[in-house]
């Protein structure tokens, strides 16, 4: 039976024994959660798989309804062999009627027929399911509903996975640092979240719909579940990505790394960093011009943030201890100069005059 965790504060002092008990424990917390979480993404797995075929399935019931493409023709194909029946079995009730003025015996001869095709036409499916993505293997549906449903179960799984990875790094930050990692840390599921909804409602059918209508003509798409479900899963997880560039940018200023005034002045530099990201995802021009927006408004919002975080910034350290400009610990007091060419002579009278007295 494994401890319960409790809480363990910066000063604490562990032997490694106890560091991987916990470690043992967060992890066993965490397979058990992202455990659960695959089980209910198990259960749902057909509506899990109904969510990422819809932005192929809007495409491909586009070009079905144009009759373009080898599905587009079938179509076609299908309604038309449907109205030639219905037709035809119109026909043949007008036929076999005793007021047609056909004798009885050809009316007799007629009624078999219509029958037939009356069976027929009913057996004609007026839907099709060729807007779905293809399987190849035998086990292929299974293996690729398998990976659905983890790919979920980690998104579902994240805050916890996150706040036990939190939980067991923070006792090795001061007090001043754990300030600056939980609020950082708590946006990062908030800010995945956002991301991959943009990915999803945005990017993904932007991208769907050009690399759907790219030389289709030229052709004959069949488009692989596994494929297009790691496609998605790359587009989705990199727009989650991109969108930690707030914790980044606020991180890094709260370090000292970069300073408001720096962000703003290389501007020019972030729109073209934006747009270079942007370029390398997927997409036509129309999606690289929805992509690189947001991320330059993900970076004008870092702008802002940091700005915040910077001016609510206390003078002294976060830890309680003076900071630059603050006193004798501070950055205003004389530094012996470092010039390999001053004199030892004057570096004693630069330090302290009196001593060259």
């Amino acid at each position: 039976m494994s401890p319960a965790i409790r809480a363990i504060g910066h000063e604490d002092r562990l032997s490694i024994v106890d560091h991987l008990d916990e470690l043992r424990t967060r992890l066993m917390i965490s397979a058990a959660v992202l455990a659960v979480a695959f089980g209910i993404c198990l259960w749902q797995n057909h509506a899990l798989l109904k969510i990422l075929n819809k932005p192929l399935t809007t495409q491909t019931l586009k070009k079905i309804e144009k009759g373009e493409g080898t599905v587009g023709q079938a179509n076609v194909t299908q309604k038309g062999l449907i109205k030639v029946a219905g037709d035809t079995e119109a026909a043949l009730k007008v036929l076999v009627r005793p007021s047609s003025g056909l004798p009885a015996q050809t009316r007799a001869q007629l009624a078999a027929p219509l029958v037939r095709l009356n069976r027929d036409l009913r057996a004609i499916p007026r839907t099709t399911n060729a807007e779905n993505p293809a399987v190849f293997g035998v086990g292929e549906s299974f293996t690729t509903t398998i990976t659905v449903s983890l790919y979920f179960s980690l998104i579902l799984a994240l805050p916890v996975i996150l706040y036990e990875l939190y939980g067991f790094i923070v006792p090795a930050l001061k007090p001043h640092e754990q300030k600056l990692a939980r609020p950082l840390l708590t946006a990062v599921p908030f800010l995945f979240t956002a991301g991959v909804a943009f990915g999803y409602f945005v990017v993904l059918p932007a991208a769907m719909r050009f690399f759907a209508n790219f030389n289709s003509e030229q052709f004959n798409v069949i488009i692989q579940a596994s494929q297009l479900y790691n496609f998605e899963a790359t587009i989705l997880l990199a727009m989650g990505v991109i969108f930690q560039v707030p914790v980044l940018i606020v991180g890094a200023a709260r370090l000292g790394l970069v300073t408001p005034a720096q962000l703003r002045h290389n501007r020019r530099y972030a729109i073209v960093a934006c747009a270079a990201i942007a370029a390398l995802l997927p997409g036509d021009a129309i999606t690289l011009l929805l992509e690189t927006v947001p991320l330059y408004v993900l970076y004008e919002a870092s702008i802002l943030l940091a700005s915040f975080v910077m001016r609510s910034r206390p003078p002294s350290g976060g830890d309680g201890t003076p900071g630059e400009g603050g006193g004798p610990s501070g950055g205003d007091r004389a530094q012996p100069p470092t010039d390999p060419e001053l004199t030892v002579q004057q570096i004693i009278d630069h330090v302290d005059p009196r001593l060259s007295d």
